[in-house]
């Protein structure tokens, strides 16, 4: 993988990991698009690796919301009279909530990296994420802050995990972000709880894939270049993604997300892209 290729899908990653618009989808297509074998195990581990660059954006943009959560929790371990403290129950909420991805991940890794991989799946899971969030963005309350967060919350979002990572163009984030609204959450607190969710559950994967990643055709430098330029990138896509779900609904990602299903069925149907 030559730098300016790494620094291409970096941008791609940076801009789409947060954003309800299938960061997967959009590394496959533009891998693709570059001529990249996206079966390959380096690139998929090249795809994870990059990820842990958005997640370190993620613990930038959140550092004094995560140092208080931790200081709650180590807190919590060492003293039973601190373990009323929210702060300390919602970190073990975080998780709870990541087990059930893990669990997946480790029993559906064959089929993740084989028949799902698939551009044509992809097509398919990006009109159905924009079904399921048009839904959650008509059909759900919208009316319980940050502080309402429970338990059963945390976990049907970690567990909404499960369906972009069984189906790549669903989009972690769309999934988790509308579950939340389902369960009645603004979208300012969904998309929070979705952040905070993403840490355990992409720092793991990137982790996991790192040594497919290093061990493979990809290089070093591409990989950092990759998940430097993730990181940069994604931060600025947080500032941003807050202030617009502030005021904004998610009609605008559900009408790109179909957008890019036609494109995307387009190409595969014209032989540009291969399945």
């Amino acid at each position: 993988m030559d730098i300016w290729q790494a620094a291409l899908l970096g941008v791609v990653e940076g801009v789409t990991e947060f954003l309800p618009v299938s960061s997967t989808g959009h590394l496959k297509i533009v891998e693709g698009l570059l001529g990249l074998d996206v079966a390959d195990d380096s690139v998929v581990g090249f795809t994870a690796v990059i990820q842990v660059g958005a997640i370190a954006a993620v613990l930038v943009f959140f550092a004094r919301d995560i140092a208080r959560l931790a200081t709650a929790w180590l807190r919590g371990l060492g003293d039973r009279g601190r373990r009323a403290d929210p702060d300390y129950r919602f970190a073990w909420w975080i998780v709870w909530a990541t087990v059930p991805v893990v669990v997946a991940g480790l029993l559906a890794k064959p089929l993740v990296d084989g028949v799902l991989a698939s551009l044509w799946v992809v097509a398919g899971s990006l009109v159905a994420g924009s079904v399921f969030m048009w839904c959650a963005d008509r059909f759900g309350r919208h009316d319980r802050p940050e502080s309402d967060i429970t338990l059963v919350d945390a976990l049907a979002v970690g567990a909404a995990q499960i369906l972009a990572l069984l189906f790549p163009g669903f989009s972690r984030s769309g999934a988790t972000i509308s579950t939340g609204l389902f369960r009645g959450l603004d979208r300012v607190a969904a998309t929070r709880l979705s952040f905070f969710l993403s840490i355990p559950a992409l720092t793991g994967a990137g982790i996991y894939e790192l040594k497919d990643a290093v061990g493979g055709g990809v290089g070093v430098v591409p990989l950092v270049t990759g998940t430097v330029v993730s990181f940069v990138v994604a931060y600025a896509t947080i500032a941003w993604l807050l202030r617009y779900v502030a005021r904004h609904t998610f009609d605008l990602f559900v009408a790109y997300r179909l957008g890019l299903a036609v494109l995307l069925v387009v190409l595969l149907s014209s032989g540009v892209l291969t399945a």
